[in-house]
């Protein structure tokens, strides 16, 4: 297993699913996602992952409501904010290899053992 665990170091998901990892010996590589953001391709490889832009998006994110996101009608540009601005991420968001999960997903990860 590849796994990649991007989370804000404030989240309380992101700390638990780095614990559920750690008590199982399954080592992961932690990504700061404020400081690193997703790269484009990280981006398309975890959206195709999880089937929907929606489900990336944290609704209840400072950053939803200052961009106005709820009112952007076209998914590019959705995507273009969702890039630009880390804080708009539903996390913990977990990647191994083409698999990947948003928030805590422990009944999912098992089947990756």
């Amino acid at each position: 297993m590849n796994i990649q665990i991007f989370g804000r170091a404030k989240c309380f998901d992101t700390r638990k699913a780095e614990r559920w990892f750690k008590e199982r010996g399954i080592r992961f590589q932690s990504v700061d996602l404020m400081r690193k953001g997703l790269s484009r391709g990280e981006y398309e490889s975890v959206r195709r992952a999880v089937g929907s832009l929606r489900a990336l998006i944290d609704e209840r994110s400072k950053e939803y409501e200052r961009l106005f996101i709820a009112h952007l009608a076209y998914e590019a540009d959705i995507e273009q904010k969702l890039l630009e601005n880390p804080g708009l991420y539903r996390t913990p968001i977990v990647r191994n290899g083409r698999q990947a999960t948003v928030g805590f997903a422990p009944d999912v990860w098992k089947t990756w053992e």
